[in-house]
C-alpha cells in the first residue's frame, strides 16, 4: 500500500515538474523569438530550477532531465547567434553566472561554455577545465550525475582531438583526455555515493536505480575510446592506469563490475593485448562480490575473436605471453577470493581453456596446464556433488574433444584423467559416453597399447563399477546401450604391427575382465573377434620364435582367447561361449593348428553337455557344432571320427523327434564334403539318412498315438531333398531306386486318412517333384542320372 502511494506521489511530482518546465519553456521560447536575452535567461533559469528536486527516483528524474535538455538545445542555438542577442560570448559566459541557484547557473554555464569553445575566442582547454571544476559545486548524487552527463554530452564534439578544429594553439589531445578522465572520476564518485542516499531497507531498490544510471558514467569511457589521439602509448601510460585507479579505489562492487566490463567492450582489442598485465593486475584487487569470472571470460572471449579474425596477430599473443598472464591472473583471483565457490573457479578454467584452444590450439602443454590447475583446485575435495560445478567440468573435458576431434591427441594430456577422477560415478559415465561418441563420430583409430590404457582409464565408469551401486540397479536398456558402445569402441583399436596389436588386445582384456559378469557378455565377443582378425593376419606362424620378447603368434593368441572365453562360460553365458569356441576352432583350422582346433571343439562339447539345458538352445547349438565341424579340414581321421561320432550321438538324443530327425540328417554332411578329397563316405551318409527316416517314421507314429493323426509329411520331404542332394553329388549309395521308394512312401503317407492335410507340406513336395521332372527333361549327364526315377501317380 505504502509503495503504491509512493509511486502515485512520484507520478504526481513528475507531472508537476514537466508542467512547470513546459510553462517556463513557453515564455523562454517567446523571449527567444523576440531576441530578449534577459527574459530568456530568466525563464531558462526557472525551467532548470525544476531539476533541483530530490523527490524523484533516477528513472523519473531522467524523464524530467530530457524535457529540460530539449529546451537547452534551443537556448544554445540562440546563444550562438550574437547578432540576435547583442552580447559577446565572453560577456555571456560572465552573465549566466549571476543566476540565483547553483544548478540552473551551472547548466547555463555549460551551455554557454559549449558556444564559447566553438567561437575559439579562448583556448578550449581553459574553458573545459573551468567547466569541469565548476560542476563540483553540485554534490547531490543524482543532480550532479545528470549535470556532468550534460557537460559530457555538449562538449564531446568540441574536444581538442587529433585533426580536430579545436586542436592547436596550446590545445592538445592530452587536454581532452584530462577533461574526460576528470569528469569520469567525479561522475563515478557521485554514482557510487548514490548507494548511501536513502534508507538501508531500500538497498535493493537503490541498487536497481543505480544500475539504471550506469551508462551515464560509461559514456565517458566511450568518449575516450573515440578520441583519435589516444594511441596505444597514451592508453597504456595515462588512460588505463587512471581509469583502473578509479575503478579499484571506489570499492563498490556494482561500479567495479560495470566499469571493468565497459573497459573491455569499448577499447580496441589490440590495446587490451598490449596492456594485458595492467588490466589483469586490477582483477585481484576488486571486491570479493564482483563477478570477476564473467569479466575475465568476456576479456578472453574478445581476445579469442581478435585472434580468429586476424590470424596475423597470433605472434603478438606469444610475444606478450597472453596465456601465461591470463593463467596467472586467474590463479590470483581464485586465491584472493577465498569464498569463491568451486563452480566459479572451474568456469574460469573453462574460459581459459576455450581461449587456449582458439588461440594456441597447437600448444598441448598449455591445455594440460589448464587441466592441471583445475585438478589442483579440486584436490582434497570429495567427489563433486554440485550439479553446476559438474556441468562446468564436463564442459572443460568436452572442449578438447570438440577442438581436436582426435581422441589420440587428448590421450596425451596427462591431467585429463585426473580431472575425470573428481566426477561422481554417474557423470563419469556421461563423460565416458561423450569420449566414445567422439571416437565413433570422427572414426578415430587408437593404435598403441599405452594410449588404449589411458583411454580405458578414462572410460572406466562404463567398464566397471566405480561405487557401491550394483549393476542390477541400472536401467536395463541404458545398461545395454552403454555396453554396446564399449563393444563398438573395441573395434576402433587397431595397429598394423602384430606385436603392438597383441599388446592392445591384452590391455583391453585386462580392463574388461574386471567388469563383472553382466558386462563381459557384451565386451568379450568384440575382443575375441578383434583377436581372430589378428590371427588371420598371422596365418602360417604356428611356432614360437626365439628371442627375449615372445612375438605375436596364433598359438599365443588362441591360448589367451581360450582363457577369456572360459571366464565367459562361468558367468554363465554358455551359449555365447559355445559360439565363440566354434569361431576360434574355425580360425585354428585356417591356421592349420589341429590340437588347438580340437581343444576348442572339446570345450564346446563340454559346454553343450554341462551347461546347455534348454531344448531350443540345444537344437541351435548342435546345428552350430555340425555346421562348423563340416567346414573343418585340419583334423586327422581319428580326431574327426571322435568329433563326428559325438555330434551324431548328441543329435539323436535331442528331446523332440522332429529336432532329432533334422539334426541327424544334417550330420550326413559331416561324411561328404565336396571340396575336399578323402571325406566322401557314402555308406555313413546313407546310414544317417536312413536313421533320420526311422526317426521321422517314429515321429509320425507318436503323433498318431497322442493326437489321433500323424501330422504333416514335411520331415519326409526334407529327407527326400537330402537324398536328391547326395544323389546329384555322386554318392553311389544313394540309388534312383531308393529315391523312388521314398517318393512312393511320401505319396502313400499323404493319401493316408490319419495324415493331417498341410498346404505348406503339399507345396514343398510338389515343388520337389517338379525339380525331379525338370532334371529328367534337361538331358545330358544329369538327365540320364534322373531318368530311372519315375513319378508315381
Amino acid at each position: 500500500m505504502i509503495a503504491t502511494e509512493g509511486i502515485e506521489d512520484e507520478e504526481k511530482w513528475l507531472a508537476e515538474g514537466i508542467a512547470a518546465i513546459q510553462h517556463n519553456a513557453f515564455y523562454m521560447s517567446r523571449a527567444l523569438d523576440s531576441n530578449n536575452l534577459r527574459e530568456a535567461l530568466k525563464y531558462s533559469a526557472l525551467l532548470l530550477s525544476e531539476l533541483r528536486t530530490s523527490k524523484l527516483s533516477p528513472h523519473k528524474y531522467y524523464e524530467l532531465y530530457m524535457r529540460a535538455f530539449d529546451e537547452l538545445r534551443k537556448l544554445e542555438m540562440f546563444f550562438r547567434e550574437e547578432d540576435r542577442h547583442g552580447c559577446s560570448v565572453i560577456n555571456l559566459y560572465e552573465l549566466v553566472q549571476h543566476a540565483g541557484n547553483i544548478l540552473p547557473r551551472l547548466y547555463l554555464l555549460c551551455t554557454v561554455g559549449s558556444v564559447y569553445i566553438k567561437s575559439k575566442e579562448a583556448p578550449a582547454k581553459d574553458i573545459l577545465k573551468d567547466l569541469v571544476e565548476m560542476c563540483r559545486g553540485v554534490q547531490h548524487p543524482t543532480r550532479g550525475l545528470f549535470l556532468r552527463s550534460y557537460l559530457a554530452q555538449i562538449t564531446r564534439d568540441k574536444l581538442p582531438d587529433l585533426g580536430s578544429e579545436y586542436e592547436g594553439e596550446g590545445d592538445t589531445v592530452m587536454d581532452a583526455v584530462d577533461f574526460v578522465l576528470q569528469n569520469f572520476t567525479e561522475m563515478n564518485k557521485l554514482w557510487v555515493r548514490m548507494q548511501h542516499h536513502g534508507p538501508v531497507r531500500l538497498k535493493e531498490k537503490l541498487e536497481k536505480e543505480r544500475s539504471e544510471l550506469r551508462d551515464l558514467v560509461g559514456k565517458n569511457l566511450h568518449v575516450l575510446s573515440q578520441i583519435e589521439g589516444v594511441d596505444l602509448e597514451m592508453y597504456k601510460d595515462v588512460v588505463l592506469p587512471r581509469v583502473l585507479e578509479q575503478v579499484v579505489n571506489c570499492k563498490d562492487e556494482i561500479a567495479q563490475y560495470y566499469l571493468m566490463d565497459c573497459i573491455i567492450q569499448v577499447f580496441p582489442d589490440e590495446y587490451h593485448l598490449q596492456t594485458l598485465e595492467t588490466l589483469l593486475g586490477a582483477c585481484p584487487q576488486l571486491q570479493p562480490a564482483v563477478d570477476v569470472k564473467t569479466v575475465l571470460s568476456r576479456l578472453m572471449d574478445r581476445l579469442s575473436n581478435y585472434a580468429d579474425s586476424s590470424p596475423e596477430v597470433l605472434p603478438d599473443f606469444l610475444q606478450v605471453e597472453a596465456f601465461a598472464k591470463l593463467s596467472s591472473a586467474i590463479g590470483k583471483v581464485i586465491d584472493a577470493q577465498i569464498d569463491m565457490p568451486v563452480v566459479g573457479a572451474i568456469s574460469l578454467y573453462v574460459s581459459l581453456l576455450t581461449f587456449t584452444l582458439r588461440v594456441h590450439p597447437d600448444r598441448l602443454d598449455y591445455v594440460d596446464q589448464v587441466l592441471g590447475a583445475c585438478v589442483k583446485k579440486l584436490s582434497g575435495k570429495a567427489k563433486l556433488e554440485d550439479s553446476k560445478a559438474t556441468k562446468q567440468v564436463v564442459a572443460l573435458l568436452s572442449a578438447p574433444l570438440e577442438k581436436y576431434t582426435d581422441i589420440v591427441t587428448v590421450l596425451t594430456l596427462s591431467n585429463y584423467p585426473r580431472v575425470m577422477d573428481h566426477l561422481d560415478a554417474e557423470t563419469n559415465k556421461i563423460m565416458a559416453k561423450i569420449i566414445i561418441e567422439s571416437i565413433m563420430k570422427n572414426d578415430t583409430c587408437v593404435s598403441t597399447a599405452d594410449k588404449v590404457e589411458v583411454l580405458f582409464e578414462l572410460i572406466k565408469g562404463l567398464i566397471k563399477d566405480l561405487d557401491e551401486t550394483a549393476t542390477d540397479e541400472l536401467d536395463e536398456e541404458d545398461f545395454k546401450e552403454e555396453q554396446n558402445s564399449v563393444a563398438r569402441l573395441i573395434h576402433m583399436l587397431y595397429n598394423d604391427e602384430p606385436e603392438e596389436m597383441l599388446k592392445i588386445i591384452c590391455t583391453v582384456r585386462k580392463h574388461i575382465m574386471a567388469g563383472g559378469p553382466k558386462r563381459i557378455t557384451f565386451t568379450v565377443p568384440p575382443l575375441v573377434f578383434s583377436a581372430l582378425k589378428l590371427v588371420r593376419r598371422l596365418q602360417g606362424q604356428d611356432g614360437d620364435m626365439a628371442g627375449e620378447e615372445v612375438p605375436a603368434t596364433p598359438k599365443k593368441i588362441f591360448q589367451l582367447m581360450n582363457e577369456t572365453i572360459e571366464a565367459l562360460s562361468s558367468v554363465p553365458s554358455s551359449e555365447l561361449a559355445l559360439r565363440l569356441y566354434l569361431q576360434c576352432a574355425e580360425a585354428a583350422n585356417d591356421c592349420d593348428l589341429e590340437p588347438i582346433a580340437y581343444e576348442f571343439f572339446t570345450q564346446a562339447f563340454v559346454l553343450y553337455e554341462e551347461e546347455v539345458a534348454d531344448s531350443k538352445a540345444q537344437v541351435t547349438a548342435i546345428h552350430l557344432i555340425i555346421g562348423t565341424l563340416q567346414k573343418m579340414t585340419v583334423f586327422g581321421v581319428e580326431n574327426r571320427d571322435t568329433l563326428t561320432h559325438k555330434a551324431t550321438g548328441y543329435s539323436a538324443k535331442l528331446l523332440k523327434k522332429p529336432d532329432q530327425c533334422r539334426a541327424v540328417y544334417a550330420c550326413s554332411h559331416l561324411f561328404w564334403v565336396d571340396d575336399q578329397d578323402g571325406i566322401k563316405d557314402g555308406e555313413r551318409v546313407l546310414l544317417c539318412l536312413k536313421r533320420s527316416l526311422r526317426i521321422a517314421n517314429a515321429a509320425q507314429q507318436q503323433a498318431n498315438v497322442t493326437r489321433g493323426s500323424s501330422g504333416p509329411v514335411t520331415l519326409f520331404v526334407e529327407i527326400l531333398n537330402k537324398y536328391l542332394y547326395f544323389f546329384e553329388k555322386g554318392n553311389p549309395q544313394i540309388t534312383p531306386g531308393a529315391i523312388q521308394s521314398l517318393i512312393e512312401l511320401i505319396k502313400t503317407e499323404m493319401q493316408s486318412d490319419t495324415t493331417t492335410p498341410d498346404s505348406a507340406s503339399d507345396a514343398f513336395f510338389t515343388s520337389t517333384l517338379r525339380y525331379v521332372q525338370f532334371q529328367r527333361q534337361k538331358g545330358g549327364l544329369m538327365g540320364e542320372k534322373y531318368n530311372p526315377i519315375k513319378e508315381v501317380a
